[in-house]
């Protein structure tokens, strides 16, 4: 299959703001859409070639003069070409909607060539615009459509979707005793919404994704009014299976940092990320190593049984049960004397492991095995 990948992009709308009255013929209606050069220029970084395609209803016509569209246009180009976004072909329609033509769209007539030619990857391909018709268009041929404007996304949304080939992962785990939904974006940072009706318990679940550098929404319905067990420990298999999956064949990630070795049947190549942090007087310890296999030691011991609503003794199972479905090598370590902090270091120790694990480095695979 061809790496060749080209993006569509309309222009009213998307490229450039439209006007009320939906034709840009005159220098003073030009405006660039916010954020537009700067993800183009993501986007051809990542190998996209650019292709322009437009509706312009009635161009050459009385109402619509070739010279007024000329002029915006050209220095639409100019602007583009002076931060180094160049298209590789512009298609314009100048059919009016009531002619029907299949060059105009949703029809596919203008990339018709596009449709004959095999020299390009149509699954890696994508069409941005900000219309029903511009999404239509896309369906039509065989790519992804993106809506960007007023009603869809921004520029640079439609960017990290284009270029990040985002890490995201959704994951509903429902028992007898748990409903759990999980979504986690590897490569996004909005703050993190938990609700699983334990107070002190969300407040650590957000250290994970605040201080892991992921985005990170989960709520949990438990049978609290027996006790916490079962919400914790599948909040943990909830979210470590959401992690595995957002992380696909963990190509180009971490995996893990400086040559600390963490024991285990891969303990020559399993070199770990090590994160010491102090929380006041206490001293956390975490190695963490993305290997596929599940492996948890705890060393340490809480001097009271409850911070808030969560049972000290549920923290190192909270962590065995992220492993086991995560598929981690996980070696935490915790000294202290006030509770609180020793678990909260635990849990922000183990989010700055992750952040150094889950973080893009390339498109290698970290292992010499071929597969994690």
């Amino acid at each position: 299959m061809s790496a060749r990948k080209i993006l569509f992009v309309d222009r009213d709308g998307c490229l450039i703001e439209e006007p009320a009255d939906e034709q840009i013929d005159a220098y003073e209606k030009l405006a660039l859409v916010p954020g537009v050069i700067a993800a183009l220029q993501r986007c051809m970084a990542a190998g996209f070639e650019l292709v322009m395609v437009s509706n312009q209803d009635g161009l050459g016509t009385g109402a619509f003069p070739e010279s007024a569209f000329e002029g915006p246009q050209r220095l639409l180009l100019q602007v583009l070409e002076s931060q180094g976004i160049r298209f590789r072909e512009i298609l314009i329609d100048r059919s009016l909607p009531h002619e029907g033509r299949d060059t105009r769209k949703p029809g596919v007539g203008m990339v018709r060539h596009y449709l004959a030619d095999d020299g390009w990857n149509r699954a890696a391909s994508a069409m941005v615009g900000d219309r029903d018709t511009d999404l239509q268009f896309a369906a039509n041929l065989g790519v992804r459509g993106l809506r960007v404007g007023a009603q869809g996304m921004s520029w640079a949304e439609a960017a990290h979707r284009l270029c990040d080939a985002p890490r995201i992962a959704r994951v509903e785990r429902v028992t007898r005793e748990t409903r759990i939904a999980v979504r986690v974006d590897l490569d996004a940072q909005p703050p993190p919404r938990v609700r699983t009706g334990l107070g002190y318990f969300d407040h650590m679940l957000e250290q994970l994704g605040k201080h892991g550098g992921f985005a990170l929404e989960l709520e949990a319905q438990g049978d609290l009014e027996i006790d916490e067990h079962h919400t914790v420990e599948d909040c943990a298999l909830a979210l470590g299976q959401a992690l595995r999956q957002a992380l696909g064949d963990k190509r180009g990630i971490g995996r893990y940092g400086d040559a600390e070795v963490a024991a285990g049947a891969d303990a020559v190549t399993a070199q770990a990320v090590r994160v010491r942090l102090p929380m006041d007087e206490s001293r956390i310890s975490a190695l963490l190593d993305l290997s596929g296999r599940p492996y948890f030691v705890f060393d340490g011991s809480f001097p009271r049984e409850r911070v808030g609503d969560l049972p000290t003794e549920l923290v190192p199972h909270f962590f065995r049960s992220l492993c086991d479905s995560l598929g981690a090598n996980l070696h935490l370590e915790v000294r202290g004397e006030n509770a609180h902090h020793m678990v909260e270091g635990c849990f922000k120790a183990v989010a700055r492991a992750l952040r150094t694990a889950l973080r893009r480095e390339g498109d290698i695979l970290p292992s010499t095995k071929g597969v994690l």
